[in-house]
């Protein structure tokens, strides 16, 4: 009976914040993005923000894949890593021409108080703390970009604006990559203590309140007051 209650570590967190996944899902800047409405400059913030979120996002997943103890997570992880900073940065590149972002302008553009804030977080969970509760920190961000890019996809119109946004998240490359990193999260929860069980979910809990924040932060164009 321990056994199922380990194996379900995913379903137990996604359930816990199922309530917060439905605030993420029908907050402004989804709803929009959805409607194809979402105003060019909210946009245009979210996606220089995000390109500065995957170069942190990536060196956490480089610190996942030095602690992975089986030779499949460093290989799971190092793969994650590159994706963030190669595949999804190509996507944000495409976006860079068309709203003619030049590299030395996004360089100069500071990071934003809610991608701070997720990055310092994510950094300092993959060198503090152990293995398995940094897998719980880096989940949230795969499964609902997934979760969200399928909701949007099944009622956004073909000529949405974002559409390359869309079928990026709503694919199914990706959404292979989000079934691998349930897995390895969950094989991780298994060999876990109940102690460090409980502080995995309070990671996932903490990212999933970080993705709102993201995405709100865009949506008021959020900047530092000082």
């Amino acid at each position: 009976m321990a056994d199922a209650k380990v194996d379900a570590f995913s379903q137990a967190a996604w359930a816990a914040n199922a309530s917060l996944y439905e605030t993420i899902r029908t907050m402004p800047f989804n709803a929009d993005l959805a409607a194809g409405t979402l105003r060019r400059s909210r946009f245009k913030h979210y996606i220089v923000q995000d390109a500065h979120y995957l170069i942190g996002f990536g060196r956490a997943l480089s610190l996942a894949a030095a602690k992975a103890p089986e030779p499949e997570g460093i290989v799971l992880f190092s793969q994650a890593a590159q994706e963030a900073i190669v595949v999804e940065r190509a996507l944000h590149g495409g976006f860079f021409r068309d709203y003619g972002i030049a590299p030395e302008t996004f360089a100069a553009t500071p990071l934003s108080p809610a991608c701070d804030h997720y990055v310092s977080y994510l950094v300092a969970t993959a060198h503090a703390e152990p293995y398995e509760v940094l897998l719980g920190a880096l989940l949230p961000c795969f499964w609902i970009y997934a979760e969200i890019g399928r909701d949007i996809h099944a009622r956004a119109a073909g000529d949405n604006p974002y559409r390359a946004w869309i079928d990026t998240y709503a694919g199914a490359d990706f959404a292979d990559a989000v079934a691998r990193m349930i897995a390895a999260t969950d094989a991780a929860a298994r060999e876990a203590s109940p102690t460090l069980r409980a502080r995995m979910h309070r990671t996932f809990t903490h990212a999933t309140r970080l993705e709102w924040m993201f995405w709100d932060g865009a949506y008021r164009e959020a900047g530092w007051a000082v």
